[in-house]
């Protein structure tokens, strides 16, 4: 905003720039309203190991723009590179250079579903990426389609297309040209029934298991990364209806489950899109990881984490933690 003291005077001027501040009331005013819970800390990057195998938390937070959390968003890296990037939510992009990631180095992405939260920063993802000169082919690999969602095709050419796309000055991903590796989609069937699928086998190292969920209309999926003796499983937005998941993965006794956090067990909650925390629980429970970190948080569950941590508890033993922007986790010396 431009200000011209000398049309609105320097008593007014004051009065603007005072409203710039945030007072403590306002704070104690938004504390009260996420029932007491203080806004997570800015992030600190914190690389993740030069050896070995890690999964780092790009983006922690949900659909609403809360605290300082992005979007979803997941990276893998192995030996000191990125390899793996999942999901691409609202404000990922930034935490992705954060981390130091690029995508020169990547063998592919995964997306779970096409809502804003877990693929908003494709986009400007991509749009970094054509500078780095990577002439190898990269998949995207993601939901098919249903009314009102695009399959993962069809979304990168809505947003990429050089006759019709969004951003069709980048419409070199799709033909391999100025400069741009050719992005691999692959629409992998959602439907009802439909059983679990091998998505990714990288030369021995690790493969990517994609899984069929239940989150309403939106076509969905969780993923299972099998990693040398590790294994991560992230669930994506699922609801307790999401029995391929559940029964697929019953008992495999993964290294870390990354559960996404965003409904609390009241009434008048969204279940038929995601897993209460009782639900979440009952899940940790079935499969028995070594470790459940909630992650896609919003201030409606993280206000009432407490009450999340006695519901998992009845159902899981295990350690349970809350999972912050950047936070990054080892898979062990066996994930090699």
């Amino acid at each position: 905003m431009r200000i011209t003291t000398g049309l609105i005077g320097t008593a007014s001027l004051a009065l603007m720039l005072a409203a710039c501040d945030v007072p403590e009331q306002r704070r104690e005013d938004a504390l009260a309203a996420a029932g007491g819970v203080e806004p997570a800390p800015s992030p600190t990057p914190e690389p993740c190991p030069a050896t070995g195998a890690a999964l780092q938390v790009l983006g922690s937070g949900g659909p609403i723009a809360e605290a300082a959390r992005a979007g979803t968003s997941y990276l893998l890296w192995i030996d000191g590179e990125p390899r793996l990037l999942i999901d691409a939510g609202a404000g990922s992009f930034l935490r992705f250079a954060e981390a130091g990631a690029s995508i020169a180095s990547l063998d592919a992405i995964l997306l779970t579903h096409l809502h804003a939260d877990h693929a908003g920063d494709l986009a400007g993802v991509l749009n970094s990426g054509g500078f780095e000169g990577r002439t190898q082919p990269l998949a995207v690999i993601g939901p098919d389609a249903a009314p009102r969602f695009p399959g993962t095709g069809e979304f990168l050419e809505r947003l990429l297309s050089k006759e019709s796309g969004a951003f069709a000055y980048n419409g070199g991903y799709l033909d391999g040209t100025e400069n741009k590796p050719l992005l691999e989609a692959q629409d992998i069937t959602t439907a009802e029934g439909t059983a679990e699928a091998t998505v990714l086998d990288v030369s021995g190292e690790y493969s990517v298991t994609a899984y069929p969920v239940h989150h309403g209309p939106v076509p969905a999926l969780g993923y299972a990364v099998e990693i040398g003796g590790a294994s991560f499983v992230i669930t994506g937005d699922q609801s307790a209806l999401s029995q391929t998941f559940l029964e697929g993965l019953r008992g495999s006794q993964p290294t870390i489950l990354f559960a996404h956090h965003v409904i609390n067990g009241e009434q008048g909650q969204p279940r038929g899109l995601h897993r209460t925390p009782a639900e979440i629980g009952q899940l940790a429970g079935a499969l028995n990881p070594s470790r459940l970190l909630l992650t896609h948080n919003m201030e409606r569950s993280l206000s009432r984490i407490e009450d999340s941590r006695a519901a998992i508890a009845t159902s899981y033993e295990g350690a349970v933690d809350v999972t912050q922007d950047l936070e990054c986790f080892a898979l062990g010396d066996e994930a090699r």
